[in-house]
């Protein structure tokens, strides 16, 4: 029985993601990031109670999208955040992320953070519309298909 459901646009909803997910995670953060995930890191992140993974998904739940946060006491980490190619752009990213923060208010957790390329305009907005600022850089943090390496940006948001 499903005991969390948040509201989503185009007549998504997200719910927390089960272990079967974790094929469809790995493809979707694969069609997002130069070096996606294995299906076996996802399997490992959905078996353990402080990586909750959130999905974005119509009534047959088809996924459009997913965050992945890690929480360790009073802190929250963006692990991995990731949208279908069609879905982009349509809000299922800010819905995701404002369902994670819905569940972290009933948690200990005082703060986020997470790392995004700097190059990630698109999500750099969106962070910042959201509430997070910039607070560090890693240089060398991601790697390129040109065999070159980006820098992240390291931001925080207190969560409230």
């Amino acid at each position: 029985m499903m005991d969390k459901l948040w509201m989503a646009p185009q007549g998504l909803h997200i719910e927390p993601a089960e272990s079967g997910d974790a094929a469809t995670l790995a493809r979707l953060h694969e069609q997002g990031f130069y070096r996606g995930w294995p299906v076996a890191d996802f399997v490992s992140f959905l078996g353990e109670r402080n990586t909750p993974a959130y999905i974005a998904c119509d009534a047959r739940r088809r996924i459009a999208g997913f965050a992945l946060i890690r929480a360790v006491a009073d802190e929250a980490e963006l692990l991995t955040i990731a949208v279908d190619p069609k879905w982009r752009g349509k809000g299922v990213g800010r819905a995701l992320l404002e369902a994670v923060f819905a569940d972290l208010m009933l948690s200990p957790a005082k703060r986020m953070f997470l790392e995004v390329d700097e190059q990630n305009h698109a999500a750099i907005a969106l962070y910042k519309r959201l509430g997070f600022v910039t607070i560090s850089s890693r240089k060398g943090y991601y790697a390129r298909p040109d065999g070159s390496a980006a820098t992240a940006l390291v931001m925080a948001r207190d969560l409230g």
